[in-house]
């Protein structure tokens, strides 16, 4: 903790208490950030998990198809058919935005043409195969989708999460300690005041009294 450079005035005094005041409250929001941020990080992560399992298991269906159709098949006629692309894809990137943090939204087109090669020299195996792998691809893309949300989300967290620890640990009580010492200064000026005022007072009763004295003396000696 540490105490301010400041003048321990009363008006230094308020204005500190008004900054304590509003750091509070910003503290309070961005808890209450940091607290929606991790819940909607865990639920995100909880997503990318079961996402990651579906896209294993979708890669190990893709690649056991596309093993059988290449056992069923000639190497030549299997190379033939997958060497002319048949779709065009195109990736759009949108973002949304979730407690002030973007979070990337991908939209994949497919423009499906034709098979691309015959089916008299292919089997029904390979079109599993390349079904298989679409499903793969699109689910990719949609593990990106949200492992980014999730990297972005980190991020915010871990900045929110450094501003309240600012507020709670540093700024906070520094503004509690500044004010302490400002309280106890203008304690300490009220008390030495007090104690001045206490001694002019005495001053003047004793330089009364004495005044007094002197004139009964004076009488005294007027009337002997």
């Amino acid at each position: 903790m540490a105490i301010k450079n400041v003048t321990a005035t009363r008006m230094t005094m308020l204005k500190l208490k008004q900054q304590a005041v509003v750091a509070k409250r910003g503290h309070k929001l961005l808890k209450d950030k940091q607290d929606g941020l991790m819940q909607e990080f865990l639920k995100i992560v909880r997503q990318a998990k079961d996402l990651r399992i579906e896209v294993e298991k979708a890669i190990k269906e893709a690649n056991a198809a596309f093993l059988n159709a290449q056992a069923l098949m000639p190497k030549s006629f299997l190379k033939n058919s997958l060497s002319v692309p048949t779709q065009k894809m195109s990736l759009e990137i949108e973002t949304k935005n979730i407690m002030s943090v973007k979070i990337p939204v991908f939209n994949l087109n497919i423009e499906k043409g034709g098979s691309g090669y015959g089916f008299f020299q292919t089997r029904g195996e390979l079109d599993i195969a390349i079904q298989q792998f679409s499903k793969v691809f699109e689910l990719l893309i949609q593990l990106a989708e949200i492992e980014k949300s999730a990297e972005n989300l980190a991020v915010e967290i871990e900045q929110t999460r450094r501003r309240v620890n600012a507020l709670e640990y540093r700024l906070i009580p520094d503004l509690e300690d500044t004010l302490k010492f400002i309280q106890m200064k203008l304690g300490e000026t009220e008390r030495s005041a007090i104690v001045q005022v206490m001694a002019i007072k005495a001053m003047i009763e004793r330089n009364e009294a004495k005044a007094l004295h002197e004139r009964k003396q004076k009488s005294a000696k007027k009337a002997a």
